[in-house]
């Protein structure tokens, strides 16, 4: 893979919505799309618009991420870069509530349970959500 391919964000996975994605002007990101496109793993008729503009709210959005990071420079590994970063984007979605439809029991055990999951350290939603129900039923 060329430089900027694994700044998709998408890991390769698209829904009938991608059909133009913004960017600033760096030039790698021309670059990605058209290796992701000749990959397959970008829908062939996706256009490429280079606007600063459009892309402001997602540029805003990692300004916020960077100004977090920027205490913790250094990381010693990919893996705790990824895990950290990771860490503040589950308490901005948290935070910002962008993550209550996946909150099953809709309280601060739930909040935890989204952070757990996020990390592979606690059960699956499926699991959880199946004993919920079991528990909601053998109530009534």
């Amino acid at each position: 893979m060329g430089p900027g391919v694994g700044s998709y964000g998408h890991g390769g996975r698209h829904t009938t919505t991608d059909q133009v994605i913004n960017t600033d002007k760096a030039p790698t990101y021309a670059a990605a799309l058209a290796e992701l496109k000749t990959e397959g793993r970008c829908p062939k008729d996706t256009q490429h618009r280079q606007v600063k503009y459009l892309n402001n709210i997602v540029e805003a959005d990692h300004g916020k991420l960077k100004q977090l990071i920027r205490p913790v420079r250094g990381f010693k590994s990919m893996k705790t870069a990824y895990a950290t970063i990771k860490g503040f984007e589950v308490m901005r979605a948290l935070r910002k509530g962008q993550a209550a439809i996946f909150n099953l029991t809709r309280d601060i055990v739930g909040e935890a349970r989204l952070v757990e999951r996020a990390f592979g350290i606690g059960p699956c939603a499926l699991t959880e959500a199946v004993q919920l129900v079991g528990e909601r039923l053998a109530a009534a």
